[in-house]
């Protein structure tokens, strides 16, 4: 699935001296470029814990056709995933693609995302997600296969779980703040649909 650019996090000596790759461990803020003559992006491949921030780029890079999305692939086994997605800006759109065997797989996406999601299993959504999110968003539902806007694809046995990066602070989803903003607009829909109004029309 993979291709010669890919770079993984058990790539050996040999195979950075051949095509100069840069190793990196599968923790910490990479930031991902485009490369023209390679399949994927950004590729790893490890059956280590994997928390990544994975820095998308705020500009198109000089050789990256208009429609041509960023594409991510990340492969585990059965240890926990985390991938935090980090757009500053909706420019730079990408298809992300997870698959681990039973890995419990939690991914932050930008509040600006637009697009589809498609994951096997059962999945979880963060308060985040659900108040930025969630109406932008198409669900495991077919489509074009020349879709170019953002989407994501998940498989593994394990949980999934989505939450919410927030293009605006540059962070993660402020559980507490979001919570609150989801408690506080059903408590306010749920006012709103009890409340019969008609009474201010009688005289």
């Amino acid at each position: 699935m993979t291709s010669s650019c890919s770079i993984s996090a058990e790539s050996s000596s040999s195979l950075f001296g051949k095509f100069g790759l840069l190793r990196h461990e599968p923790q910490g803020t990479h930031k991902v470029h485009y490369k023209e003559s390679c399949e994927w992006d950004f590729v790893l491949e490890t059956p280590k814990e994997i928390d990544m921030s994975l820095a998308i780029p705020h500009y198109r890079a000089r050789h990256q056709p208009i429609n041509q999305r960023l594409r991510l692939f990340v492969a585990g086994e059965s240890s926990p995933i985390k991938l935090k997605i980090c757009r500053p800006v909706p420019r730079c759109k990408f298809y992300l693609e997870v698959q681990a065997t039973s890995s419990n797989v939690t991914i932050w996406l930008p509040s600006d995302f637009r697009g589809r999601i498609c994951y096997s299993g059962k999945a979880s959504f963060s308060a985040g997600f659900i108040n930025r999110i969630m109406a932008n968003i198409r669900l495991n539902e077919g489509g074009s296969d020349k879709w170019t806007g953002d989407e994501v694809f998940v498989e593994t046995e394990g949980t999934v779980t989505f939450r919410m990066w927030d293009v605006h602070t540059n962070a993660p989803e402020k559980v507490h703040r979001e919570t609150l903003k989801r408690l506080f607009s059903c408590s306010r829909n749920t006012c709103e649909t009890r409340i019969n109004w008609d009474f201010l029309l009688d005289d």
